[in-house]
């Protein structure tokens, strides 16, 4: 998925050496900051987003400042985690919203669906499209700058309806 939102195969190829060299290292700088195996992964999931999310800015850099530039990035994925479960308590992972009996079934399995989205992404949609709150609220909320909410809107949008699609949905 991440190399799908790279423009050029030269990206591309940095990608998967960035990836290649530092996957271990992030998850466990990770795990140590958050302590669980599930957590440490979203961290890591989230900070190759933001490495895409900053391409231009990660692929400037000489090779040997990268280490260190992602590192940073997965720690402050990982703290923001720990602000975040501090001030927000989550859905409860059975819940679900009320919706109409006809199409209960489809509404269920796009619910399942946006659970199994990446926890960055997964949140604030639910935020967005469960709770209907705007960009500024989820912003406060998680801590983050109101660009960056609507950015994880549109690309976990992007993302859900690709998944949609090759679940068989016709979106659009």
């Amino acid at each position: 998925m991440y190399l799908m939102m790279l423009e050029t195969d030269g990206d591309r190829e940095r990608f998967l050496r960035l990836h290649g060299a530092y996957e271990k290292k992030l998850y466990a700088v990770a795990l140590r900051l958050l302590g669980d195996d599930s957590r440490a992964e979203d961290a890591v999931q989230q900070t190759w987003m933001r490495v895409i999310e900053h391409w231009e800015r990660v692929s400037a850099l000489p090779w040997e400042e990268t280490e260190g530039y992602v590192v940073t990035i997965v720690k402050n994925a990982a703290l923001d985690m720990v602000r975040a479960q501090r001030r927000i308590t989550a859905l409860p992972e059975d819940w679900d919203m009320p919706a109409p009996d006809p199409g209960e079934t489809e509404y269920r399995r796009l619910v399942a669906l946006v659970r199994t989205m990446p926890e960055g992404y997964r949140r604030v949609l639910e935020l967005k499209f469960v709770e209907e709150r705007t960009n500024r609220e989820i912003a406060r909320m998680l801590g983050m700058n109101e660009s960056t909410v609507s950015t994880r809107v549109k690309r976990g949008r992007a993302m859900l309806a690709e998944v949609m699609e090759r679940e068989g949905y016709r979106c659009g």
